[in-house]
């Protein structure tokens, strides 16, 4: 296994969890209490709350902020600016603040741009088109683009889009395919 890599310039809590193999680049930050696993890959600019849970062999890329109460699956991409909330009922000043958790699926995809809002799950496989604001859980393998997202149709575990349900590029039959995407 390789040793993972924090580049010098990021801001790595002591009390963070980084799996080997895992490559932290320039001016990351890593609060405490993090975990990261293993084959990780943390591109520049990124911030990761304090909790926050990072899967294997996940890629991060420039700029994506991940705030306390977001879990993140084995294998799931998320495009460069997306952003994760974590506060339903957002107040500067807010004595009963609660953290609503959000879950990101193993292999779930997420454009650039993306916004996900607390309190949802994406679903296994599923893809975020670029630019998108997620509001409502995402079922396994559905393609959702738009603000608010809306389900256009499915995807493959090898994600190119479905037209049947046998993918055309990898021959593998997917039982969440359906002709009506809503």
């Amino acid at each position: 296994m390789m040793e993972k890599f924090i580049h010098p310039l990021a801001h790595v809590s002591e009390k963070a969890q980084i799996g080997d193999g895992t490559k932290v680049w320039i001016n990351s930050q890593i609060r405490e209490d993090v975990i990261i696993g293993t084959n990780c890959i943390i591109s520049k600019d990124t911030y990761f709350d304090s909790g926050v849970i990072i899967g294997n062999n996940v890629k991060i890329q420039n700029g994506v902020s991940v705030y306390k109460g977001v879990t993140i699956g084995d294998g799931a991409f998320v495009g460069p600016n997306a952003v994760f909330t974590n506060d339903m009922f957002p107040r500067a000043e807010n004595a009963d603040w609660k953290v609503t958790p959000t879950v990101v699926k193993n292999r779930a995809s997420i454009g650039a741009n993306a916004t996900i809002v607390c309190g949802v799950t994406l679903g296994e496989f599923c893809m975020v088109g670029a630019g998108s604001v997620v509001t409502k859980d995402v079922p396994a393998n559905a393609l959702v683009v738009g603000n608010p997202a809306k389900i256009i149709g499915w995807v493959c575990e090898c994600g190119n889009r479905l037209h049947s349900d046998i993918c055309d590029h990898c021959n593998k039959k997917n039982p969440n395919f359906t002709n009506n995407p809503n």
